[in-house]
C-alpha cells in the first residue's frame, strides 16, 4: 500500500492555511504577546537544552506540526527503526546505529544475529587495542611506542572521527597526535606524511569492503611510504583495518587480529559509534568513548519515549520542516559558538544532505514538496565577520542553529563571557532586527544632520524576524557531544519520515564514482578517450597534455 502524498494529509492542509496567518507576524509581536514564550518553548534532554522560541511559530503552529508527525506515522516509524525492521528499503537493511550505543544486555536479534553480543565483542576488542596503544605497550617495528595515528577513510569514515576527535580535544591523550586523510588529492596525504615518522606511526584504514577507491589509493600510498623505511613483516605493527574483508586485509599485510568489523546495518554517516570510531577511542581513551556512547543513548531513550510535543529531536525536526515548507527557507546555517566544534557543520552536511537530499519517495514517486535544505556554517564569532551580514540584511531568510556550552574547558579569563555574549546577542539581533524609527533615534542622538540621517536609515535598518534555535549544554564533554550528534541524527530521521524518503541510502553519489573510474583510465592512457560531451572531452585533453609536458 502506497503512502499518501504529504500535501493530501489533513494536518498538512491545516498547517498550510494556518501559515498564511502566521508568516507575516513578527517575532517581536510573538514575544510581546506572551511573556512565557521562552519557558513554554524550551526542551531539556540528555544534558542539552533546546530553545526554539525564536522561530516564527505559535502554540497553534506547534500543535498542528505534532498532528502532522502523528498522521505521517513518525511514532510507528521510530519504533520500526529501533526494533530492527528493514526500513532502508532500497538496500533491504535494518538501520541500527542506535544499537551501537545501547548498554550491554540490551536484547535485540535481527535475522538471527544477536546484535548486543556482536556489538559488545567489537567494543571489547576496541578497548583492548586502544589500551595497549595508549599505555605504550603496543610498539612499532623499531621498539618505539606509537606517537601518531593516521586515520585513512572518506565520508562517514572520516567526517565523524575527525569531528569528534577535534571536539573532544580537551580529553585527548597529549602523547598521541591524530591525523586524518580523506581526499584523493595527493596533497592531503603528502602533507600528513611530512609530519610523521614511520617508526612511531599507526595507520587506521577504514573501509568496510576494503575496496573504496579513494581510501585504498591513500592506504596503498601510505603503505609504499612506510616500506621505504621498514619491511613487509613490519606492516602488522603499523596498520590496522576497520573492515569486514579479511582476505583483502591479509593481502595488504594487516594481521586479521587487528581487523575491527562493523555491519551492513551501520550506514557510513551513522558509523562513528562503531569501530569507525576507533580513532576517537584512541584519542580520548575507552572510558570517555563509553561516555560518548552513553550520551547518545540518553538522547535515543528520550527520542523513543518522550511525548512528541516535549521530544527534542521531534521539535527540532518539525520546526525545521515548518521553515523549509512554509517559510521557503532553502538552507540552514549551523553556528557553534565553540571552536572545538569547528567541524560540526561539515559533519552535519553529510548527515542531513546525504540522508534527505532525495527527490522521490520510498514509493518511487516525486516528493512534490521541497526536501532537505542546504546545511552550512562555521564557528561563531568568526561567522559574524564573514557571512552574518547576508543573514541579517540579505534577501533570503536562513534559519540558524546556535550551539554553545555554558562553561568552557579552559581557564583563560574573559573569553567565555565574550563568546556567550556574542552568541546570545546575535540570536536576539536576528529576532528583533532594528526598525527605521530606532535607527533614526540613534542617529539623532549622535547629532547627525537630518539629511544625512535619512540617507543612512535604509542602510542601517535590519528587518529581523529571522528564525533561530539555540542549543545549550553545560560543557562540551564526551557525553554531551554524543547527545548532540544523536539529536541531529533523529531530527534527520523525523524529517525523512515526513517527506517519505529513504534517509539511509545515497545512490546520488554513485554515478560520479562510476564515471570517474572510466575517465581515470582515459587520463592514464589505459583506455582510449570515449565520446563524452565536448566540455568533458576538452578537459580530458588538457589534462593529458599537461601530463605529457612533464
Amino acid at each position: 500500500m502506497s503512502t499518501p502524498a504529504l500535501t493530501t494529509l489533513t494536518s498538512f492542509q491545516q498547517l498550510q492555511a494556518h501559515s498564511a496567518t502566521v508568516r507575516e507576524v513578527h517575532l517581536r509581536q510573538l514575544f510581546a504577546s506572551n511573556p512565557q514564550r521562552f519557558a513554554q518553548m524550551t526542551v531539556d534532554a540528555a544534558g542539552l537544552l533546546l530553545d526554539y522560541s525564536k522561530n516564527r511559530v505559535d502554540a497553534t503552529s506547534m500543535a498542528l506540526l505534532m498532528d502532522l508527525a502523528r498522521e505521517r506515522g513518525v511514532e510507528a516509524q521510530r519504533e520500526a527503526m529501533f526494533t530492527g525492521e528493514k526500513i532502508n528499503l532500497t538496500e533491504h537493511r535494518a538501520v541500527l546505529h542506535t544499537a551501537l550505543r545501547a548498554p550491554r544486555g540490551t536484547k535485540l536479534v535481527v535475522d538471527g544475529q544477536d546484535i548486543d553480543a556482536d556489538v559488545q565483542d567489537v567494543l571489547q576488542r576496541v578497548k583492548a587495542f586502544t589500551d595497549k596503544v595508549r599505555n605504550g605497550s603496543w610498539l612499532g617495528y623499531s621498539g618505539k611506542p606509537i606517537s601518531d595515528v593516521v586515520n585513512i577513510g572518506i565520508g562517514g569514515s572520516d567526517l565523524g572521527p575527525k569531528m569528534a576527535c577535534l571536539a573532544l580535544r580537551s580529553y585527548a591523550n597529549p602523547g598521541l597526535e591524530m591525523h586524518f586523510v580523506s581526499n584523493v588529492d595527493g596533497h592531503d596525504m603528502e602533507a600528513t606524511l611530512s609530519k610523521v615518522d614511520p617508526e612511531t606511526t599507526l595507520f587506521i584504514v577504514a573501509s568496510k569492503t576494503f575496496v573504496t577507491a579513494e581510501t585504498m589509493l591513500n592506504a596503498n600510498t601510505a603503505r609504499a611510504w612506510f616500506l621505504l623505511e621498514a619491511e613487509e613483516k613490519d606492516l602488522a605493527q603499523h596498520f590496522v583495518a576497520v573492515s569486514t574483508n579479511a582476505a583483502a586485509i591479509v593481502e595488504f599485510g594487516i594481521d586479521p587480529a587487528n581487523m575491527f568489523p562493523f555491519w551492513d546495518w551501520v550506514g557510513g554517516r551513522y558509523s562513528v559509534w562503531s569501530s569507525i570510531g576507533l580513532a576517537v577511542a584512541l584519542a580520548v581513551g575507552f572510558e570517555y568513548f563509553s561516555d560518548f556512547l552513553a550520551g547518545a543513548h540518553a538522547m535515543d531513550q528520550h527520542f523513543r519515549t518522550a511525548p512528541l510535543a516535549q521530544n527534542m529531536p521531534v521539535v527540532l525536526a518539525m520546526v525545521g520542516f515548518w521553515n523549509r515548507q512554509f517559510l521557503d527557507c532553502g538552507s540552514v546555517s549551523i553556528a557553534p559558538y565553540h571552536q572545538d566544534l569547528s567541524r560540526f557543520a561539515a559533519y552535519l552536511q553529510q548527515l542531513d544532505m546525504e540522508s534527505n537530499g532525495k527527490r522521490v519517495t520510498k514509493d518511487g514517486q516525486p516528493v512534490g514538496v521541497p526536501t532537505g535544505p542546504v546545511i552550512w556554517g562555521d564557528c561563531g564569532t568568526n561567522a559574524q565577520h564573514a557571512y552574518f551580514q547576508l543573514l541579517h540584511q540579505g534577501t533570503d531568510v536562513t534559519p540558524i542553529d546556535f550551539i554553545a556550552a555554558l562553561r568552557a574547558t579552559h581557564d583563560l579569563p574573559g573569553h567565555h563571557d565574550a563568546l556567550l555574549a556574542n552568541c546570545f546577542a546575535q540570536s536576539e539581533a536576528f529576532m528583533t532586527g532594528k526598525t527605521g524609527e530606532e535607527v533614526r533615534a540613534d542617529l539623532q542622538a549622535q547629532g547627525l544632520p537630518a539629511e544625512q540621517i535619512e540617507a543612512l536609515v535604509p542602510h542601517k535598518t535590519f528587518p529581523g524576524n529571522r528564525p533561530s534555535n539555540t542549543i545549550l549544554m553545560d560543557q562540551l564533554t564526551p557525553s554531551t557531544l554524543g547527545a548532540l550528534i544523536a539529536l541531529y541524527e533523529h531530527k534527520t530521521f523525523v524529517q525523512g519520515v515526513l517527506w517519505n524518503v529513504n534517509s539511509f541510502d545515497q545512490w546520488g553519489v554513485e554515478l560520479g564514482k562510476v564515471l570517474a573510474r572510466k575517465i581515470q583510465s582515459e587520463l592514464t592512457g589505459e583506455a582510449q578517450p570515449a565520446l563524452h560531451d565536448s566540455s568533458t572531452n576538452g578537459l580530458i585533453s588538457l589534462a593529458r597534455a599537461a601530463k605529457a609536458a612533464y
